[in-house]
């Protein structure tokens, strides 16, 4: 699967303001839901043309770390946690699938449609995944993202962690 991704030079100007500290999960919420309803900031970013899930970075400081992500129903990031930092995601658009692992048991999965979000604090392991061809997605992150743990789990349910760059590819791990 081929990603594609775009990193415009700044934040949008309609993007809400930056909040200049780290925010914990209910105001990263707080503040997807408010970039979900300024559309004039990022719908020029989206594309589902590209071959793989595309993403863009809508902005980045010191505190914050915000993308767009586009999905279609084979996009899946594989299991993974943002290590240090809280996270918030706001779907515009379609629909996505969160799974949440369950020791012992099979995932909890979600549907979470456009006008929905949902909030994570640092301890979160989850896995995404398009819904519905189409889908998009607001994604923020503080402090912003560095590294992150991409997860396998193997038949037996042993569950391995890998250290990644932000920059990498989220994808399912083989066991």
């Amino acid at each position: 699967m081929t990603t594609t991704t775009s990193t415009p030079p700044s934040t949008h100007p309609d993007l809400p303001p930056a909040p200049g500290r780290v925010l914990d999960p209910v105001e990263l919420k707080a503040w997807v839901e408010e970039a979900a309803r300024r559309p004039h900031a990022w719908a020029h970013l989206v594309r589902h043309d590209t071959g793989g899930r595309h993403f863009a970075s809508l902005h980045r400081d010191g505190d914050l770390d915000v993308w767009l992500l586009c999905w279609n129903t084979v996009d899946d990031t594989g299991w993974h946690d943002h290590d240090t930092s809280s996270g918030a995601v706001a779907v515009t658009r379609g629909a996505v699938l969160e799974a949440t692992p369950r020791m012992g048991g099979e995932p909890v999965v979600r549907t979470v449609p456009a006008g929905r979000s949902f909030g994570f604090g640092p301890d979160h392991i989850h896995r995404m995944s398009g819904a519905v061809d189409g889908s998009v997605s607001i994604h923020a992150y503080s402090p912003p993202l560095w590294r992150m743990g991409q997860y396998s789990i193997s038949p037996a349910g042993v569950l391995r962690r890998t250290s990644v760059s932000y920059a990498d590819e989220l994808r399912p791990l083989e066991p």
